[in-house]
């Protein structure tokens, strides 16, 4: 009896282990408060110069010494000239004197930058706490030492020097050039917490459901046995929700974790024409108590290539835009709200349904395109670097870059695909190392985010053979300037006329990919004849031309120009005319740097706003035709055969009556005539 009593209390405690378990993980903190929100650090900031890299030696770290410093606003560059002897970067400091907050018992903080370019260093009361190095991701570095109540001096060193050697097709600018916030963090991180939207379908229904995908880790010094829950609300209000609760975690463990959340009632799906958006928060708890929440928007759609089209919501798209560069003269990348609303304001005006970049957009901005329904077209800052793709932690490098780029990117609805690269060797199967990194990549993006196709942006020279490493992707961004460069002497791209066979030789390498323009232009500076480079209606008819183009071929998923506004380059920027024109100022855009509208905006406006964002899908076409081809052959079977056997009654009725009129007399009175009996074919 004792011993059936041991396991009867041994049962209860484990059910009610596990009842407490689902209680901490249900959505909306039964036990414990919620953490506080992110702290911005935006004000208050001073920044000094250090060409010389003195500032380390004398100690500028502390926060205490240093040269002149300046106030500043973080965004912010530590140069804003756009001249020569600037190009290649120096060194500036940071600092900031902040009053620490407040810090819940179990929690902590750590420190977000949104973008440091190109090297972030950083100390934070004199305690280093890390490196960054990639320009373009965001990072988090815990804030170790941090003071609640107690005034707090953070201190970033900007490295952003750059080597000759590095290919970049934008003005090298230095300094911290997105926000800074504190986060709460706990003993439990989850780390890049994705909400990817799936259909699945069987034989008679579909029905709607969110991946959720993030890392955990056990970032104390003891173990811990953490759980997440996931909730979302519809645009309508309707509440959907599951949780997960992962094996225990020993001290620095890290796990990755997945789980599923049903959509609950009808799904609003996200479109551009309805761009609906779901809330939806991803709370970890550790110890009976929620330790972070993670708040995204996202969108309900699918994006697939089906039969060499893309699709988007099972319609096929035409796309139509303008790329974009985060530069503003005066502040560069360092944009501002007002800046990012301008930007976007700019693309609705041009009637673009798509836009994209060189590089992760910011955060602010993909906000905004995901609430105004314009596709991104998304890219790693993977750009002409095949020498760095040479060694194996040169490859591994540029793939962290990937990941990172992806993971920022991967709940925005907005968000297309990922492309991994922008023009690497068009000849990858003959350059192993290109090779096996792009494969290496694209199955990488894949993993990430497996709602969207993986893309790569590739060089469009003639001639070249298909290439078995594209094979990888479901898409290829052409970037095509027939007509404007002349191209290497051996593959000519100097007359425009080569441009649809070049394409169609395209369509009939890679018949299941889909194709899209995703650059194009001409430089435009000054009036002239339409048959000089560099004048306003050079690059107006060019632009038609190539529009034309990509609409007499079906095939073609769109067109993406390159850019909606010009941006700063390399100094003496050779941007194809003839006679050269050389500056700092990429000049292939419709909207000048300082703002000025040129003509082909005009004209790219009435070619954009005149094509719908969605085609007639061709297999679908084609599917009609044959079933009404094949309604009619039905009907018209059925009408000949309807009117042969009406003309053979007919010929039978002549036949008997032929009979009568050979058996026929006048009647005489009270005659009862007899007619002679049918005769039966």
């Amino acid at each position: 009896m004792r011993f059936g009593h041991h396991v009867a209390a041994v049962r209860l405690l484990s059910a009610l282990a596990v009842v407490i378990a689902l209680v901490l993980a249900l959505p909306g903190g039964a036990l414990g408060a919620d953490p506080p929100g992110p702290v911005s650090l935006a004000q208050g900031w001073d920044f000094a110069a250090d060409p010389a890299d003195r500032g380390t030696t004398q100690n500028w770290q502390s926060g205490v010494r240093g040269t002149a410093w300046e106030p500043a606003t973080i965004p912010h560059v530590l140069d804003a000239r756009t001249q020569p002897h600037v190009f290649y970067g120096s060194i500036g400091w940071y600092r900031l004197t902040f009053q620490g907050p407040q810090t819940r018992a179990g929690l902590g903080w750590a420190l977000r930058f949104e973008q440091v370019r190109r090297i972030a260093r950083v100390w934070l009361n004199g305690q280093e706490l890390g490196v960054h190095r990639d320009p373009y991701t965001p990072f988090e570095l815990p804030a170790t030492g941090l003071r609640p109540g107690a005034p707090n001096t953070l201190v970033v060193r900007v490295d952003y020097r750059r080597s000759p050697a590095l290919r970049e097709g934008w003005w090298n600018w230095g300094g911290i050039t997105r926000p800074v916030a504190l986060v709460a963090r706990g003993p439990v991180v989850m780390h890049d917490a994705g909400l990817l939207p799936r259909r699945v379908c069987t034989e008679s229904t579909c029905a709607w459901n969110v991946l959720v995908d993030g890392w955990l880790e056990n970032s104390s010094a003891s173990a811990r046995s953490p759980a997440v829950s996931v909730r979302l609300q519809s645009p309508d209000g309707t509440v959907s929700e599951a949780s997960t609760i992962p094996r225990r975690l020993q001290p620095g463990e890290r796990v990755r974790v997945r789980l599923t959340v049903p959509v609950r009632g009808d799904p609003k799906l996200w479109s551009p024409e309805s761009p609906n958006l779901y809330a939806a928060a991803v709370a970890t708890r550790a110890g009976g108590q929620s330790v972070q929440i993670d708040h995204r928007r996202i969108g309900l759609r699918t994006v697939a290539v089906v039969d060499g089209m893309l699709r988007l919501n099972d319609r096929v798209l035409d796309l139509r835009g303008a790329s974009v560069q985060e530069d503003i003269p005066g502040r560069g990348p360092a944009l501002t709200d007002a800046d990012i609303d301008n930007t976007v304001e700019e693309l609705k005006t041009l009637g673009a349904n798509v836009t994209r970049a060189h590089y992760l957009l910011d955060q602010r901005l993909l906000d905004r395109l995901d609430q105004e329904g314009i596709l991104v077209w998304a890219q790693s800052p993977v750009y002409h670097r095949d020498r760095q793709l040479r060694t194996p932690r040169q490859r591994s490098y540029e793939l962290d870059v990937v990941r990172e780029t992806i993971l920022e990117a991967r709940n925005h609805p907005s968000v297309i695909t990922h492309s991994v690269g922008n023009e690497l060797t068009a000849l990858p199967d003959e350059h192993r190392t290109s090779e096996v990194w792009m494969r290496n990549a694209a199955a990488l993006a894949r993993d990430l985010d497996p709602t969207l196709p993986v893309s790569i942006d590739i060089l469009s020279y003639p001639g070249v053979p298909r290439q078995r490493t594209y094979e990888a992707f479901d898409m290829l961004g052409v970037n095509s300037y027939y007509g404007w460069y002349e191209g290497p002497s051996n593959r000519s791209t100097a007359d425009i006329d080569d441009l649809a066979p070049y394409l169609r030789a395209m369509r009939d390498k890679y018949p299941g990919k889909a194709l899209v323009i995703t650059e194009f232009g001409a430089e435009a500076t000054e009036p002239g004849p339409a048959d000089v480079k560099q004048t306003y209606a050079f690059q107006t008819q060019y632009l038609e031309r190539n529009l034309d183009i990509i609409d007499r071929l079906g095939f073609m998923g769109g067109a993406i120009y390159w850019t909606a506004r010009e941006f700063a380059v390399k100094p003496e920027w050779d941007g194809g005319a003839h006679p050269r024109v050389r500056d700092a100022i990429h000049n292939k855009a419709l909207i000048s740097y300082d703002g000025k509208i040129k003509p082909a905006f005009t004209a790219a406006q009435k070619a954009f706003k005149a094509t719908p964002l969605y085609r007639d899908d061709p297999e679908a076409v084609v599917r009609a035709q044959l079933s009404a081809g094949g309604s009619l052959l039905s009907r018209g079977l059925l009408f000949i055969a309807a009117v042969g056997f009406i003309l053979a009654l007919l010929a039978l009725d002549a036949w008997c009556l032929r009979d009568i009129w050979r058996t026929w007399r006048p009647p005489g009175e009270g005659q009862v005539v007899e007619l002679p009996a049918r005769r039966v074919a």
